[in-house]
């Protein structure tokens, strides 16, 4: 028996992330088959299959980025010739143009690439961004009624306005010719704008149907200089690289044209020529990887997409990662359009004094540490509410509606994200704007629809807006429990409790002894990953937690090691942000991403654990010790019996309760037996945090008994 009074237990009595395993289906066959056209190892021909990639042609589109042709923007765009007649027009007779650009990363590198080409091309333009905290989302009457009295005849709008009908109208009223330039979903009555530029406008099969508005804005952009004749190289560098800047950092697909673009932007990004973009570089510490490599920006739109191919598909040239820009880069410039002024960030990316830029760049680094800072204390406070007040209810009311004063409002959607990586539930978070209303922001699961949910309320809520993922909201604060009950109402519709628990998709399984620098350079075929185009998560079975330890803020750093065959494989791991599952038990699976980590002039390949659990094929089902796996364990001040036996030939976890009840579960079941005998037994959904938190104890319990066999 483990004694429950030892340290031991009381390590051992920690609870693990919370998540369901989703591992896409091995296809070794096709994966053999794939590996004849590709030359590459199985294993990442598994990682194609598992992006739908799974014919000759599709590898050799995917592998071989440069051979993509692009029909003419021209073609596919039916308002485009005349939005570059309208912008030519105002060029030539110096009419001035004003853009209207929006506070998230989109926004801003859209009004900027915009800025810099048309002052490039000669225009006499300027711009103007709503406030975040005054006016919200997108052109407005005032700013109509502003560029009408400085002069404007040309408004030209970046990442908004598809949804601007009353703005827009009225800009015509007062004689103001208006090109919108949008991605987002179109409504019911488009505005009555001069053009309008929007993937969700052109055909379905068309490249460029994935763009954000920064791709609108780049295309837009290009085909004016294409069109005056002035389409010279460090033009189009630049625009391709804030093109890459804002498409990583608004989360837009990486596959298609944008995978294509991003990828030779990424290779432009280290020698870019834009003050800001060097100094945002030097000042949040990105290093590109691999070697010294030369790469040309071509002069029409469809060749930028030739320099995204190499002669090996190993990227070999000096480049950034997305996630150099997802994770350094992006929230550097996010950061400002939360809590600050969108003006720093126009100014660092069109800037060309270095001495400015590098002030900008400051203030970037400034402000999104006040940003970090903001959301650990929110996410702090909110996850004191949820385990004080909606822990137990949540398999209930299947949604988490959290709503305090004196939460800055930029701030709340990406503490929503966190809480839904957390507890796997969808979030509605929210601060009082004053004491009549409150405004909020929502992420979901994926099998809960955010847009549909706040459409649900719609009678409850003031202005609303979203998508499938995530979504904005304002009511008036006597609706907040109305909304709360509202909420529980749809997410019951739609979640069952097995849902209730953060996904983690994972590819393929993988022992630690393939796990080489060799695979790491294999994996560049994949990049850019980003959305759509996921960095591959791996798994290994029943690993050995060697060493672990608390570094920096609260992150895991470890040894894990993995026996086949007498020859043990050990590699090191960090996990972030995981200080309340320290220190984990000695045996797990896990699954991780692959990184490099640099540290004194050495490159080593370590794991990045996204996620753990007890083994499911463990050594504890299958081993056959010289006695019996039993013991007991305490759980919420209570003596319960467990221990594994065979019900036929099935290994079977049982948990013998005080009252005389018995918990039945096979490993790896979502439905275990509850009751005195099999014949009475209930079923109940283990996954119910009842249930599943005496189970881990149990197994912590007997995975350590059975390692002293």
């Amino acid at each position: 028996m483990l004694d429950q009074t030892t340290p031991e237990f009381s390590r051992l009595h920690r609870r693990l992330p919370d998540q369901r395993w989703q591992i896409s289906p091995q296809k070794t066959e096709l994966a053999h088959k794939l590996a004849e056209i590709t030359n590459l190892p199985p294993l990442i021909n598994q990682l194609l299959i598992n992006r739908d990639i799974e014919t000759k042609e599709q590898a050799q589109a995917f592998l071989n980025s440069g051979d993509l042709i692009l029909p003419s923007p021209l073609d596919d765009f039916p308002d485009l010739a005349m939005s570059l007649e309208l912008l030519d027009w105002a060029i030539a007779s110096q009419e001035k143009i004003a853009i209207c650009g929006d506070y998230d990363a989109d926004g801003m590198t859209s009004t900027a690439l915009l800025l810099r080409s048309l002052r490039w091309l000669g225009a006499q333009v300027d711009y103007a961004i709503p406030s975040r905290m005054h006016e919200g989302y997108g052109i407005n009457k005032r700013i109509i009624e502003e560029f009408h009295s400085e002069g404007v005849g040309l408004i030209l709008t970046v990442d908004n306005g598809i949804s601007a009908f009353e703005p827009i109208a009225r800009a015509r009223e007062l004689g103001l010719k208006v090109i919108i330039t949008d991605h987002h979903d179109i409504p019911q009555q488009l505005p009555p704008a001069n053009a309008i530029l929007n993937p969700k406008l052109i055909r379905e099969s068309s490249p460029y149907r994935g763009i954000a508005g920064v791709g609108v804005a780049y295309i837009l952009a290009v085909s004016l200089a294409q069109k005056l004749g002035q389409a010279n190289d460090d033009i189009l560098a630049s625009m391709l690289e804030l093109f890459t800047l804002g498409t990583i950092a608004d989360l837009a697909p990486l596959t298609g044209v944008n995978r294509h673009w991003v990828k030779s932007g990424l290779q432009q990004l280290p020698k870019s020529k834009l003050a800001g973009i060097q100094a945002l570089i030097q000042v949040s510490g990105v290093q590109a990887s691999g070697g010294q490599g030369e790469e040309s920006i071509q002069n029409t739109l469809r060749e930028a997409t030739l320099q995204a191919s190499t002669k090996s598909k190993i990227q070999n040239s000096k480049s950034l990662k997305p996630e150099d820009i997802g994770f350094r880069l992006g929230p550097r410039i996010n950061a400002i359009g939360r809590i600050a002024d969108p003006q720093i960030v126009i100014e660092l990316l069109t800037t060309d004094d270095m001495g400015i830029a590098l002030e900008r760049a400051m203030q970037c680094e400034a402000i999104n540490r006040q940003r970090r800072e903001m959301c650990e204390q929110i996410e702090q406070e909110a996850i004191e509410i949820v385990e004080t007040e909606y822990l137990a209810s949540l398999p209930q009311d299947r949604v988490l509606v959290i709503v305090q004063p004196n939460w800055h409002h930029g701030v709340i959607g990406i503490v929503a994200s966190r809480l839904v990586e957390r507890y796997g539930v969808p979030v509605f978070i929210g601060t009082f704007e004053d004491e009549e209303h409150i405004r909020g922001s929502a992420r979901g699961i994926p099998e809960f629809h955010v847009f549909d949910a706040l459409e649900y309320c719609q009678d409850l809520l003031g202005k609303f807006g979203g998508h499938k993922a995530a979504g904005g909201f304002s009511l008036p604060s006597e609706n907040l429990e109305g909304l709360r009950s509202r909420l529980s109402e749809f997410a019951n519709k739609c979640l069952e409790l097995q849902h209730l628990k953060p996904l983690l998709k994972i590819d393929t399984q993988a022992n630690l002894n393939q796990i080489h620098y060799e695979l790491y350079q294999q994996l560049n075929v994949l990049q850019p990953c980003g959305i759509e185009n996921p960095d591959p998560v791996f798994w290994t079975p029943n690993v050995q937690i060697l060493e672990q330890q608390i570094v920096g803020k609260g992150h895991l750093k470890l040894t894990v090691s993995q026996t086949i065959d007498d020859s043990p494989s050990k590699i090191k791991a960090i996990a972030w942000r995981w200080r309340d599952y320290f220190p984990l038990p000695p045996r797990l699976d896990i699954a991780y991403k692959l990184r490099e980590n640099h540290f004194n002039g050495n490159t080593t390949i370590e794991l990045e654990l996204v996620g753990v659990r007890l083994p499911t094929q463990s050594h504890i089902f299958f081993a056959s010790p010289p006695t019996p796996l039993r013991t007991t364990i305490e759980y919420n001040q209570r003596h319960y019996n467990c221990g594994i036996y065979k019900n036929g030939s099935v290994p079977e976890l049982r948990i013998g309760y005080p009252e005389g009840k018995i918990l039945a579960v096979e490993l790896g079941h979502t439905i275990a037996l509850l009751g005195t005998n099999r014949q009475e037994a209930i079923e109940v959904d283990v996954s119910q945090p009842e249930y599943n938190m005496i189970i881990q104890t149990a197994l912590q319990a007997l995975s350590v008994l059975s390692n002293e066999y």
